[in-house]
C-alpha cells in the first residue's frame, strides 16, 4: 500500500486527522529543507507537501511566490530535489508528496521523472495546472511506480467534476477551499462547510483541505471538515520572520507543533 494510503487509514484507525504541511523545496537551500522536514516530521506532521519552484505559477500567492524565487535563484531545480528526497529518506519515513507545475515534468520527461522519484522516495504528485483529462500520461506512469496522483476540487466544481476528479486521483482529494491563490487568510472561506460536505457525498477518498489556513483555530476548524489539513503560507511566513538558519529550524518547528496539537 502507498504510504499516503497507509497514513490515512492509520489516522482514520486511531481517530485523528493528518496533517500536511507545505515548505517550497530550495527555501532557502535544499540544506535546509532536509532539516525542516526531519523537524517536522518530529513535531507531528503526518505528510509533507514539497512545492518545487516554478517561474509562472497559476496557484500560489505572493508569499509562496517569493519563496520560489529564493529557491530559483539559490540554482533549484526538480532534479536536485528529487535527489532531495533520497537524502531525506536516510533519516525519515514520513510520507512526500511534490506539488510542482506539468511544465518541470515534461522538462524532466514524464517516464524518466516518475521512476526516479519513486526510487528516491517520492509518495504523490500534485499538479495543479494539469486537469484529470489531460493527465494520462503521468498517471500512467505514477501508476507503475506505486505513486499517488492527486487531483484538486474548487468551491466552483460541479458534481459531475468531483466525481471525475474522484475517479483519477489516488491518495487523496485536494479541496481547495477558496476561490482564490494561496495564502494565509484572517478566516476560513465562507462555505467551506457546504463545500466539503458535496465534495464528501461524491468522492470515495480522504479529503484534505488547503488554502487559507493561517492559525491553529483555522486548522482545528478545517479538521472537523476533512480528514487531513494542509498549511503551506502561515509557515512560510513564520520562515520570513526568523532572523537565522536554527531559528528558523525551531520556530517552524514550534508552528507546526501548534497546529498538530489543535486537532
Amino acid at each position: 500500500m502507498n504510504r499516503i494510503a497507509q497514513t490515512f487509514d492509520e489516522a482514520l484507525k486511531n481517530g485523528r486527522k493528518a496533517l500536511i504541511p507545505y515548505i517550497t523545496a530550495g527555501d532557502p537551500t535544499l540544506e535546509m529543507t532536509k532539516r525542516l522536514v526531519v523537524e517536522l516530521a518530529g513535531r507531528g506532521a503526518d505528510i509533507i507537501e514539497l512545492g518545487v519552484p516554478f517561474s509562472d505559477p497559476v496557484a500560489d500567492g505572493p508569499t509562496i511566490q517569493r519563496a520560489s524565487l529564493r529557491a530559483l535563484q539559490a540554482g533549484t531545480t526538480l532534479r536536485a530535489i528529487v535527489q532531495t528526497v533520497a537524502e531525506i529518506r536516510q533519516q525519515a519515513r514520513i510520507p512526500i508528496v511534490l506539488m510542482t507545475y506539468y511544465n518541470p515534468i515534461i522538462a524532466y520527461g514524464i517516464p524518466a521523472f516518475c521512476w526516479e522519484a519513486a526510487r528516491a522516495g517520492v509518495d504523490g504528485v500534485i499538479v495543479p495546472d494539469l486537469p484529470p483529462e489531460e493527465a494520462g500520461d503521468l498517471t500512467a506512469a505514477c501508476r507503475e511506480q506505486g505513486m499517488a496522483s492527486i487531483f484538486l476540487v474548487a468551491p466552483t466544481s460541479t458534481v459531475e467534476r468531483i466525481r471525475l476528479i474522484d475517479q483519477h486521483t489516488t491518495g487523496f482529494v485536494y479541496c481547495v477551499s477558496l476561490t482564490g491563490v494561496t495564502g494565509a487568510r484572517s478566516r476560513l472561506a465562507e462555505g467551506v462547510e457546504d463545500f466539503v460536505s458535496t465534495v464528501r457525498a461524491h468522492t470515495t477518498h480522504p479529503l484534505a483541505i488547503g488554502f487559507g489556513i493561517a492559525t491553529p483555530q483555522h486548522a482545528a476548524a478545517a479538521a472537523r471538515l476533512a480528514d487531513g489539513v494542509i498549511v503551506g503560507s502561515a509557515i512560510i511566513d513564520v520562515m520570513e520572520r526568523s532572523p537565522d538558519a536554527d531559528g528558523l529550524v525551531t520556530r517552524v518547528g514550534e508552528f507546526v507543533g501548534s497546529l498538530r496539537e489543535a486537532f
